[in-house]
Order: structure tokens, then sequence, then C-alpha cells
């Protein structure tokens, strides 16, 4: 049975050697973008790969389409294509702890087609902690022919969040800290607040006190706070820069509430265009 959201550590030791699983390496910190790189060099899971969010798992910036922005689909292909991923496999994606950079790899494969993806509940600190067996150095795989298409219902543009918005039946769930989400602060984009009518949902809010995912029962209470009584197909996500936001789409899918949609331009997109609304605890500003 493939996995397509989780995937537990016991579950992946017996498939190190497996040519039928790809492990892929997600590390990163914003704050340092060599980081996750050093530390894959250091050690990691035997035969992992490395994904470098900015290089491999982002498009190219134009100052007005967010931080992260897709990747093209021709080089998102190939860069599948290098990780060794062909169609069949089952990928496993990991980043230090919490899922919120794997999620991407996740959601990105999946809005090309393939399915066979899961993030490892709990990382590489859960794998480190039970003592499991680490490599060094840089591993590659064999180079094979990825092909994709997109899912074009997986996502919505900055102009189709701005006619959805106001429409009954569909909603904006924030990823982004509560004090974000409030407008109290905004470490990382020119503006604070949020798009008008968004609710929030942490999404550290999915893990629990081990910094693994929540049972799918009380998943499904949380987010069933947060979204009342939208169907989950009129969900939008988005977070700063359409990151964190795959974190609660993984969420959602794990919780048995699929169909949801990603903003991928997030916040730091819309807040690039003065002329787009925003809102605070207080109200518009």
């Amino acid at each position: 049975m493939p996995f397509t959201t989780l995937i537990s550590t016991d579950a992946l030791a017996p498939h190190l050697a497996d040519l039928d699983f790809v492990v892929v390496d997600c590390r990163f910190k914003l704050d340092d973008p060599t980081w996750g790189e050093r530390e894959y060099e250091r050690r990691h899971i035997p035969g992992a790969t490395y994904a470098h969010l900015d290089r491999d798992l982002s498009g190219a910036q134009t100052g007005r389409n967010g931080r992260h922005p897709l990747p093209g689909i021709e080089a998102l292909m190939a860069t599948f294509g290098r990780f060794g991923i062909r169609a069949g496999t089952q990928v496993v994606a990991y980043d230090q702890d919490r899922g919120m950079f794997a999620s991407r790899l996740w959601w990105l494969l999946r809005w090309l087609g393939h399915d066979r993806v899961a993030v490892l509940d709990g990382g590489f600190a859960k794998w480190i902690a039970e003592g499991r067996q680490t490599s060094t150095g840089i591993e590659r795989r064999a180079q094979e022919h990825f092909i994709g298409a997109p899912r074009k219902e997986m996502i919505v543009s900055a102009d189709e969040v701005s006619t959805l918005m106001s429409r009954g039946g569909w909603r904006l769930l924030d990823a982004r800290a509560p004090e974000r989400y409030r407008g109290e602060t905004e470490p990382l984009d020119r503006v604070a607040g949020h798009i008008p009518t968004a609710a929030n949902h942490f999404f550290q809010q999915n893990l629990d006190a081990h910094g693994t995912f929540r049972a799918a029962e009380a998943l499904r209470d949380r987010l069933n706070a947060a979204i009342g009584e939208t169907s989950p197909e009129h969900v939008i996500c988005y977070c700063g820069s359409g990151v964190t936001a795959c974190h609660n789409l993984l969420a959602l899918e794990h919780a048995a509430m699929p169909g949801a949609k990603l903003y991928p331009g997030s916040w730091s997109e819309w807040s690039s265009d003065p002329s787009r609304p925003i809102e605070k605890d207080k109200g518009p500003a």
C-alpha cells in the first residue's frame, strides 16, 4: 500500500535499500539558506538526496510573485528526475522536525500528479532520537525521466482570491503564527495583517507535544473549528510564501478532508500590491 500523507520512522527503516523508495532531505532555515545543505552533508538518512527550498522547490522571484513562487513545470520535472523519481516511485520527504519544508515537496509532487509521496512524521529529529543509521557526504540517485502535468484545480491565483474571498461558501485559511495573522508583527513582508475574511490555523497546531502529527480525528476537530461549515474543496490555504500552507494541506489530507487549494503567492505576493485590501484585528486597512 502506498504512503500518501505521512510515514513513520518504523515504516521507512526497512526500505532504505529499496530502489522503489526515494528519500529526499528538505532541511532548511529561512534565516540561513545554506544550513540545511551543510547539515545534510554532515549527516542524513542513508540514500537521501538533498532538495534546497530556494533552488529546487521555488521559482524565480519578480518582486511581485512572492518569496517562494512555484518553479516552472519543465524545471520542476527535471529536478524530480534528478532526484531519481519516476512513475511508481514511493517518495519520502523529511526535514529537521516539523515537516514545514518537507510538506512543500509533498505538495509539489502531488501538484504534478505523483501521489506516492509522504512526509516522515517527526522528521530527522525523531530519526536521530531513535538512534537510527545515518550517512555522510553527498549522495545521488540515477537520473530518471519524470513526466508530470499540473493539476490546475489545486491552485488559485491572487485574482481568484480577490473574487472568492467575499463569496459565500469559501474560506481562506492562514497558516502563519497568530501574531502575524493579527497584524501585530511582520518580520518578513512589507505589510502586516491578513487577507480579508481569512481564518487563522497556525500550522504548528497540527503537531502534538512530541512534534508528530496529531491523530486524524483530533486534526479534524481543530481544522473544522477554523473552516466551520465550509467544504474542504472550497478551502484556500495560504501563509507567508506558500510553504507552511502546504503543512495545513497535508493535515487536511491526513484528516480525510481532501480537496483544499493553495494560493502559492500567499501573503508575500498579496501584500506586495498596495491596491489589495488587508485586514488586521481592528478591521480593514
